[in-house]
Protein backbone atom coordinates (compact mmCIF):
# COMPACT_ATOMS: atom_id res chain seq x y z
CA UNK A 1 0.00 0.00 0.00
CA UNK A 2 2.91 2.36 0.70
CA UNK A 3 3.44 4.78 -2.17
CA UNK A 4 0.35 3.60 -4.04
CA UNK A 5 -0.81 6.05 -6.72
CA UNK A 6 -3.42 6.21 -9.45
CA UNK A 7 -0.83 4.75 -11.85
CA UNK A 8 -1.23 1.51 -9.88
CA UNK A 9 -4.94 1.17 -10.69
CA UNK A 10 -5.38 -2.11 -12.59
CA UNK A 11 -7.01 -2.17 -16.01
CA UNK A 12 -10.74 -1.57 -15.56
CA UNK A 13 -11.79 -2.50 -19.09
CA UNK A 14 -15.16 -4.26 -19.20
CA UNK A 15 -16.11 -3.10 -15.71
CA UNK A 16 -19.00 -0.80 -14.86
CA UNK A 17 -18.83 1.67 -11.97
CA UNK A 18 -21.51 3.87 -10.42
CA UNK A 19 -20.12 6.94 -8.65
CA UNK A 20 -22.54 9.09 -6.67
CA UNK A 21 -21.83 12.81 -6.48
CA UNK A 22 -19.66 12.54 -9.58
CA UNK A 23 -20.11 16.13 -10.73
CA UNK A 24 -17.32 17.64 -8.62
CA UNK A 25 -14.62 17.09 -6.01
CA UNK A 26 -13.85 13.54 -4.95
CA UNK A 27 -16.57 12.05 -7.15
CA UNK A 28 -15.28 13.73 -10.29
CA UNK A 29 -11.67 12.78 -9.53
CA UNK A 30 -12.68 9.17 -8.83
CA UNK A 31 -14.78 8.94 -11.99
CA UNK A 32 -12.05 10.39 -14.16
CA UNK A 33 -9.40 7.91 -13.00
CA UNK A 34 -11.72 4.92 -13.35
CA UNK A 35 -12.62 6.06 -16.87
CA UNK A 36 -8.94 6.61 -17.67
CA UNK A 37 -8.35 2.94 -16.81
CA UNK A 38 -11.14 1.80 -19.12
CA UNK A 39 -14.18 1.48 -16.85
CA UNK A 40 -17.64 2.45 -18.05
CA UNK A 41 -18.54 5.06 -15.43
CA UNK A 42 -22.09 6.05 -14.56
CA UNK A 43 -22.01 9.59 -13.20
CA UNK A 44 -24.85 9.65 -10.68
CA UNK A 45 -25.57 13.34 -10.04
CA UNK A 46 -28.36 15.33 -8.42
CA UNK A 47 -27.86 18.24 -10.83
CA UNK A 48 -27.95 17.14 -14.45
CA UNK A 49 -26.49 20.49 -15.50
CA UNK A 50 -23.43 20.11 -13.26
CA UNK A 51 -23.23 16.45 -14.17
CA UNK A 52 -23.12 17.33 -17.86
CA UNK A 53 -20.24 19.72 -17.22
CA UNK A 54 -18.38 16.98 -15.37
CA UNK A 55 -18.98 14.51 -18.20
CA UNK A 56 -17.69 17.04 -20.71
CA UNK A 57 -14.59 17.70 -18.59
CA UNK A 58 -13.78 14.00 -18.49
CA UNK A 59 -14.34 13.61 -22.22
CA UNK A 60 -12.23 16.71 -22.90
CA UNK A 61 -9.32 15.06 -21.08
CA UNK A 62 -10.02 11.46 -22.12
CA UNK A 63 -11.81 11.54 -25.49
CA UNK A 64 -12.45 7.78 -25.59
CA UNK A 65 -13.80 7.64 -22.02
CA UNK A 66 -16.98 5.68 -21.47
CA UNK A 67 -19.05 7.96 -19.26
CA UNK A 68 -22.79 8.06 -18.82
CA UNK A 69 -24.77 10.71 -16.94
CA UNK A 70 -27.72 9.66 -14.82
CA UNK A 71 -29.91 11.68 -12.44
CA UNK A 72 -29.84 10.67 -8.78
CA UNK A 73 -31.10 12.65 -5.81
CA UNK A 74 -30.11 10.80 -2.64
CA UNK A 75 -32.42 13.05 -0.64
CA UNK A 76 -35.46 11.66 -2.46
CA UNK A 77 -36.13 7.94 -2.20
CA UNK A 78 -38.32 7.98 -5.30
CA UNK A 79 -35.32 9.25 -7.28
CA UNK A 80 -33.16 6.48 -5.80
CA UNK A 81 -35.71 3.88 -6.86
CA UNK A 82 -35.99 5.37 -10.35
CA UNK A 83 -32.21 5.27 -10.74
CA UNK A 84 -32.04 1.61 -9.72
CA UNK A 85 -35.03 0.59 -11.84
CA UNK A 86 -33.70 2.27 -14.98
CA UNK A 87 -30.02 1.39 -14.43
CA UNK A 88 -30.05 -0.62 -17.66
CA UNK A 89 -26.84 -2.67 -17.39
CA UNK A 90 -26.54 -6.39 -16.70
CA UNK A 91 -23.64 -6.05 -14.27
CA UNK A 92 -22.28 -3.68 -11.66
CA UNK A 93 -18.64 -4.04 -10.63
CA UNK A 94 -18.14 -0.95 -8.47
CA UNK A 95 -20.58 1.08 -6.43
CA UNK A 96 -18.88 4.15 -4.99
CA UNK A 97 -21.13 5.72 -2.35
CA UNK A 98 -19.39 9.07 -2.41
CA UNK A 99 -21.97 11.88 -2.49
CA UNK A 100 -22.57 13.78 0.71
CA UNK A 101 -23.32 17.03 2.45
CA UNK A 102 -21.50 18.52 5.42
CA UNK A 103 -22.43 20.79 8.32
CA UNK A 104 -25.53 22.24 6.71
CA UNK A 105 -28.14 24.30 8.54
CA UNK A 106 -31.03 22.18 9.76
CA UNK A 107 -33.15 20.85 6.94
CA UNK A 108 -35.21 17.89 5.79
CA UNK A 109 -35.07 15.69 2.72
CA UNK A 110 -38.10 15.22 0.50
CA UNK A 111 -38.98 12.19 2.61
CA UNK A 112 -38.69 14.09 5.89
CA UNK A 113 -35.31 12.84 7.13
CA UNK A 114 -32.70 15.18 8.63
CA UNK A 115 -30.70 16.18 5.57
CA UNK A 116 -27.24 14.91 6.51
CA UNK A 117 -28.46 11.57 7.83
CA UNK A 118 -30.89 11.23 4.93
CA UNK A 119 -28.41 11.98 2.15
CA UNK A 120 -25.16 10.65 3.59
CA UNK A 121 -26.54 7.41 4.99
CA UNK A 122 -30.15 6.56 4.14
CA UNK A 123 -29.91 7.47 0.45
CA UNK A 124 -26.85 5.27 0.02
CA UNK A 125 -28.36 2.49 2.13
CA UNK A 126 -31.38 2.43 -0.18
CA UNK A 127 -29.30 2.68 -3.35
CA UNK A 128 -27.02 -0.17 -2.31
CA UNK A 129 -29.94 -2.39 -1.38
CA UNK A 130 -31.75 -1.79 -4.66
CA UNK A 131 -28.59 -2.48 -6.71
CA UNK A 132 -27.50 -5.42 -4.58
CA UNK A 133 -28.91 -8.17 -6.88
CA UNK A 134 -26.64 -6.93 -9.69
CA UNK A 135 -23.64 -6.65 -7.40
CA UNK A 136 -24.17 -10.18 -6.10
CA UNK A 137 -24.13 -11.67 -9.57
CA UNK A 138 -21.06 -9.69 -10.75
CA UNK A 139 -17.80 -11.52 -9.96
CA UNK A 140 -15.39 -9.42 -7.91
CA UNK A 141 -17.85 -6.59 -7.23
CA UNK A 142 -17.07 -3.99 -4.58
CA UNK A 143 -19.05 -1.44 -2.61
CA UNK A 144 -17.01 1.49 -1.31
CA UNK A 145 -18.68 3.94 1.05
CA UNK A 146 -16.97 7.25 1.78
CA UNK A 147 -16.83 8.24 5.45
CA UNK A 148 -14.71 10.83 7.27
CA UNK A 149 -12.33 11.15 10.20
CA UNK A 150 -15.11 13.27 11.70
CA UNK A 151 -16.92 10.02 12.51
CA UNK A 152 -14.73 9.86 15.62
CA UNK A 153 -16.46 12.90 17.10
CA UNK A 154 -19.77 11.14 17.74
CA UNK A 155 -21.50 7.79 17.76
CA UNK A 156 -25.01 7.53 16.37
CA UNK A 157 -27.97 8.02 18.67
CA UNK A 158 -30.22 5.13 17.66
CA UNK A 159 -33.14 6.81 19.45
CA UNK A 160 -32.67 10.13 17.65
CA UNK A 161 -31.30 9.31 14.19
CA UNK A 162 -33.03 12.31 12.64
CA UNK A 163 -31.83 14.83 15.27
CA UNK A 164 -35.36 15.63 16.37
CA UNK A 165 -34.42 16.36 19.97
CA UNK A 166 -31.74 18.87 19.12
CA UNK A 167 -29.63 19.75 16.11
CA UNK A 168 -25.98 20.63 15.82
CA UNK A 169 -24.64 20.72 12.28
CA UNK A 170 -21.25 19.18 13.06
CA UNK A 171 -22.65 16.57 15.44
CA UNK A 172 -25.20 15.51 12.82
CA UNK A 173 -22.46 15.28 10.19
CA UNK A 174 -20.23 13.19 12.45
CA UNK A 175 -23.07 10.84 13.26
CA UNK A 176 -23.87 10.39 9.57
CA UNK A 177 -20.24 9.44 8.94
CA UNK A 178 -20.37 6.95 11.82
CA UNK A 179 -23.50 5.55 10.15
CA UNK A 180 -21.49 5.08 6.94
CA UNK A 181 -18.95 2.94 8.80
CA UNK A 182 -21.54 0.97 10.76
CA UNK A 183 -23.37 0.28 7.50
CA UNK A 184 -20.15 -0.98 5.91
CA UNK A 185 -19.43 -3.14 8.97
CA UNK A 186 -22.86 -4.76 8.99
CA UNK A 187 -22.96 -5.10 5.19
CA UNK A 188 -19.58 -6.85 5.18
CA UNK A 189 -20.74 -9.15 7.98
CA UNK A 190 -23.91 -10.12 6.12
CA UNK A 191 -22.12 -10.61 2.82
CA UNK A 192 -19.62 -12.87 4.55
CA UNK A 193 -22.36 -14.86 6.28
CA UNK A 194 -23.98 -15.65 2.92
CA UNK A 195 -20.69 -16.66 1.31
CA UNK A 196 -20.70 -13.77 -1.17
CA UNK A 197 -17.39 -12.55 -2.61
CA UNK A 198 -18.66 -8.96 -2.85
CA UNK A 199 -16.32 -6.72 -0.84
CA UNK A 200 -17.84 -3.91 1.21
CA UNK A 201 -15.17 -1.44 2.30
CA UNK A 202 -14.92 2.18 3.43
CA UNK A 203 -12.54 5.05 2.71
CA UNK A 204 -12.04 8.69 3.56
CA UNK A 205 -10.14 11.50 1.83
CA UNK A 206 -8.44 13.10 4.81
CA UNK A 207 -8.53 16.87 4.48
CA UNK A 208 -9.27 17.45 0.82
CA UNK A 209 -10.29 20.73 -0.79
CA UNK A 210 -13.85 20.34 -2.10
CA UNK A 211 -17.00 22.43 -2.08
CA UNK A 212 -18.29 20.53 0.97
CA UNK A 213 -16.50 22.87 3.36
CA UNK A 214 -17.95 26.09 1.99
CA UNK A 215 -21.51 25.07 1.10
CA UNK A 216 -22.96 25.29 4.61
CA UNK A 217 -21.55 28.75 5.44
CA UNK A 218 -22.59 30.01 2.01
CA UNK A 219 -26.18 28.79 2.52
CA UNK A 220 -26.37 30.73 5.78
CA UNK A 221 -24.41 33.72 4.43
CA UNK A 222 -21.80 33.33 7.17
CA UNK A 223 -19.08 35.07 5.23
CA UNK A 224 -16.40 34.81 7.92
CA UNK A 225 -16.92 31.05 8.22
CA UNK A 226 -16.87 30.68 4.44
CA UNK A 227 -13.62 32.66 4.22
CA UNK A 228 -12.09 30.52 6.98
CA UNK A 229 -12.95 27.36 5.06
CA UNK A 230 -11.56 28.81 1.84
CA UNK A 231 -8.26 29.63 3.55
CA UNK A 232 -8.08 26.12 4.98
CA UNK A 233 -8.75 24.57 1.57
CA UNK A 234 -6.09 26.71 -0.07
CA UNK A 235 -3.25 26.40 2.39
CA UNK A 236 -3.76 23.20 4.39
CA UNK A 237 -5.89 20.77 2.41
CA UNK A 238 -4.68 18.37 -0.23
CA UNK A 239 -6.32 18.39 -3.64
CA UNK A 240 -9.50 16.52 -4.48
CA UNK A 241 -7.38 14.31 -6.74
CA UNK A 242 -5.17 13.34 -3.80
CA UNK A 243 -8.22 12.89 -1.58
CA UNK A 244 -9.69 10.44 -4.09
CA UNK A 245 -6.71 8.09 -3.86
CA UNK A 246 -7.92 6.14 -0.79
CA UNK A 247 -11.31 5.72 -2.50
CA UNK A 248 -9.67 4.46 -5.68
CA UNK A 249 -7.44 2.14 -3.68
CA UNK A 250 -10.41 0.62 -1.85
CA UNK A 251 -12.24 0.24 -5.17
CA UNK A 252 -9.48 -1.28 -7.29
CA UNK A 253 -6.42 -2.51 -5.41
CA UNK A 254 -5.92 -6.27 -5.11
CA UNK A 255 -6.52 -7.81 -1.70
CA UNK A 256 -8.72 -5.12 -0.15
CA UNK A 257 -10.34 -6.67 2.92
CA UNK A 258 -14.05 -6.52 3.74
CA UNK A 259 -14.87 -3.80 6.29
CA UNK A 260 -11.45 -2.18 5.83
CA UNK A 261 -11.12 1.59 6.23
CA UNK A 262 -8.58 3.33 4.00
CA UNK A 263 -7.41 6.92 4.32
CA UNK A 264 -4.30 9.07 3.80
CA UNK A 265 -1.10 7.82 5.41
CA UNK A 266 0.05 11.01 7.16
CA UNK A 267 -2.03 11.60 10.30
CA UNK A 268 -5.19 10.58 8.37
CA UNK A 269 -4.82 13.98 6.70
CA UNK A 270 -2.84 13.60 3.48
CA UNK A 271 -0.53 11.24 1.64
CA UNK A 272 -0.77 7.86 -0.06
CA UNK A 273 -3.48 5.35 0.96
CA UNK A 274 -3.05 3.50 4.25
CA UNK A 275 -5.10 1.69 6.85
CA UNK A 276 -7.02 4.31 8.79
CA UNK A 277 -7.94 4.57 12.43
CA UNK A 278 -11.61 4.18 13.30
CA UNK A 279 -13.66 4.55 16.45
CA UNK A 280 -14.46 1.31 18.26
CA UNK A 281 -18.19 2.02 18.05
CA UNK A 282 -18.08 1.58 14.27
CA UNK A 283 -17.20 -2.10 14.83
CA UNK A 284 -20.07 -2.84 17.20
CA UNK A 285 -22.23 -5.67 15.87
CA UNK A 286 -25.28 -4.77 17.96
CA UNK A 287 -25.19 -1.13 16.87
CA UNK A 288 -24.76 -2.21 13.25
CA UNK A 289 -27.76 -4.52 13.45
CA UNK A 290 -29.96 -1.87 15.06
CA UNK A 291 -28.98 0.80 12.52
CA UNK A 292 -29.62 -1.71 9.73
CA UNK A 293 -33.11 -2.52 11.01
CA UNK A 294 -33.98 1.16 11.41
CA UNK A 295 -32.61 1.96 7.95
CA UNK A 296 -34.77 -0.75 6.38
CA UNK A 297 -37.80 0.56 8.25
CA UNK A 298 -37.19 4.19 7.32
CA UNK A 299 -36.39 3.60 3.64
CA UNK A 300 -38.63 0.62 2.94
CA UNK A 301 -35.67 -1.07 1.23
CA UNK A 302 -35.00 -4.58 2.53
CA UNK A 303 -31.91 -6.65 1.76
CA UNK A 304 -33.77 -9.92 1.27
CA UNK A 305 -30.74 -11.67 -0.25
CA UNK A 306 -28.74 -11.00 2.94
CA UNK A 307 -31.21 -12.05 5.60
CA UNK A 308 -29.30 -13.54 8.52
Amino acid sequence: MAGWSVQDIPDQGGRIAVVTGANSGLGLATSRELARRGAHVVLACRSEERGARARDRILGEIPDAQVELRALDLGHLESVREFATSYGHERLDLLINNAGVMALPHGRTVDGFETQFGVNHLGHFALTGLLLPLLLKTPGARIVTVSSTMHSVANIDINDLNSERRYNRWLAYSRSKTANLLFTHELARRLGATGSDVVAAAAHPGYAATNLQTKGPRMERRKAAELFMQIGNRFFAQSAEAGARPILYAATAPGVEPDSFTGPSFADWRGSPAKSRRAKWTLNDTAGERLWAESERLTGVTYDALKV
